[in-house]
């Protein structure tokens, strides 16, 4: 198993389809996952530290099983099937729960819970993203400035 964090919440355009990014803790392999809009949600909060004035269905989750003396120990996900993601809930009595992968992240970052992937898993789905060079951020300037100077010319201005 390899630990890996949750890196972020994107939406895919043009689908408008939420993705959450699961990279390598100590690499740079990400995992583009998608999920439901509600569970993005969720973890975008989780990840902004957000605390809501009743308890979300996560946090209810998270606090039921404290009540009853169990944690959730880890969040592993297990396995990849097309683009379908299994993960399990390990918890501190040693049962291991499935879980839509989704909402074990959601969960992991609610309780605070390590987030681990087989290893075939990242093999099989991770991707190293592009690095962005500062001539591709120069050349994205320059663009923005051409856009901004067609914004403010007029056809008249090219009369002879």
């Amino acid at each position: 198993m390899i630990r890996v964090n949750v890196t972020g919440v994107r939406v895919e355009l043009p689908s408008t389809q939420p993705v959450v990014l699961v990279g390598e803790a100590d690499g740079e392999r990400q995992i583009p996952i998608w999920i439901g809009a509600p569970e993005a949600s969720a973890i975008a909060m989780a990840q902004q530290g957000i605390e809501t004035e009743r308890p979300l269905t996560h946090d209810l989750f998270i606090t039921t099983l404290a009540a009853t003396g169990v944690t959730i120990e880890r969040v592993e996900i297990t396995r990849v099937e097309g683009a379908v993601f299994y993960s399990s809930l390990v918890l501190t009595n040693g049962a291991r729960v499935d879980s839509r992968t989704s909402d074990a992240l959601a969960l992991a970052l609610r309780g605070d819970i390590p987030v681990f992937c087989d290893e075939e898993v990242m093999e099989e789905t991770g991707i190293v993203p592009e690095h962005v060079s500062d001539d591709v951020i120069e050349d994205e300037e320059k663009l923005k400035e051409f856009r901004e100077f067609l914004d403010t010319i007029d056809p008249d201005d090219f009369a002879s």
